[in-house]
Order: structure tokens, then sequence, then C-alpha cells
């Protein structure tokens, strides 16, 4: 059991140093961000396999198919206007919450009655939030990151419990940076909203 656990404290400290490279990489707007990032996942989802987190798995092969998309359309695809950061409307913010309920429920139907997870309800809740919170990163939405952020703070106290120690921290990170990002976000929003009205 000792040799076990050893072993996906390897694997997670492996993961944890691609996703670290994968975010800075990023960050430069370099294209190999995406390698560092697949290994990651592929990574993460065999750690999570062995400690029956399945509803993450799911998560990270969303992530998966996302990365390889992202990679092919770096390389291969053109250049588009990029689109602005704004607040979400009524209509998106009622769908965000629909994702939430759907997946959450969907989640923990499968996880209690078809899986041998030990944790469902919890599981399902880290995924829910997190699948709503891409949903509105793909559309450029401030609400992003409050949504993000919850799925963080639900999978930090998990992924202690599952003695996912390395992955907690990593995650503790992410929640950092989740809560910069929002302030930096709007704070670009207010730039533009100012410049727009002295334009008018």
């Amino acid at each position: 059991m000792e040799n076990f656990f050893t072993h996906l404290t390897g694997l997670q400290a492996i993961g944890t140093v691609l996703g670290v490279v994968q975010v800075l990489l990023a960050r430069n707007n370099n294209i190999h961000n995406y390698l560092f990032g697949i290994a990651s996942i592929l990574i993460g989802v065999w750690v999570l396999y062995q400690t029956k987190l399945y509803a993450d798995i799911i998560l990270h092969l969303y992530y998966l198919v996302m990365s390889i998309y992202g990679w092919l359309y770096w390389k291969y695809g053109r250049q588009k206007e990029e689109t602005p950061i704004t607040y979400a409307n009524k209509a998106e913010q009622i769908k965000a919450v629909g994702i939430v309920i759907a997946c959450f429920t969907l989640m923990v139907y499968w996880l209690r009655y078809h899986t041998n997870s030990d944790v469902p309800i919890w599981d399902a809740a880290v995924s829910a939030f997190a699948w709503a919170g891409m949903w509105l990163m793909a559309k450029r939405k401030m609400e992003n990151w409050i949504y993000l952020n919850i799925s963080n703070i639900i999978s930090i106290p998990l992924l202690i419990y599952k003695e996912l120690y390395i992955y907690a921290g990593l995650t503790i990170f992410l929640f950092t940076v989740g809560t910069s990002g929002y302030f930096k976000w709007r704070k670009i929003v207010m730039h533009d909203t100012s410049r727009q009205t002295a334009g008018a």
C-alpha cells in the first residue's frame, strides 16, 4: 500500500510540474504549452482512476479534447478577431446554472449506480461547476472565474481526503490564479468601458 501511494505521489509531482510549465508557456503565447498540458492530463487521468474520482476523469478527458483542438487550431487555424471580455447576460447566467444542475444530476446518478465511487456528490459537484466555468471561459465571460473557483474550493478538501496532496496544492494555486484573474479581467472591462465612453 505504501508503494502504491508513493507511486501516485511521484506521478502527481510529474503531472504538476508539467501543468505549471504549460501555464507559463500559455502565458507567453507558446504553442508548445498544449504538449505539456496533454502529458499532464494523461497522468492526471491515471491518478484519478486509481483514486476513484471518476467525474474528474470525465472532466480531464474534456480538457484533453480541448487541448488537442487548441494545439491544432494554433498550428493550422487562422487568426480571428479577439472576442472582448464581457459580463454574462441573463440568458447566459441561466444557461450556466442549467449546466451545473444538469451535469451534477447526471454525474451523481452515474457515480452512485454505475461506479464504485465513495464520494459521488463531491466529485460530481467539482465537475459540474468546472463544466459551467469552462463554458463561460470559452465565451470570455467574467463569471467563469467564479464558477471555476467554486469548483476549486470543493476540490481542495476532496483531494486532501483522497491523499492527493500535491494536486490539492496545485488546486490552491489555481484558486489564487482564478482570484487574480477575476480582478485583472474586471480592470480590463472597466478600462475598455471608459475608453468607449470617452470615444462616444
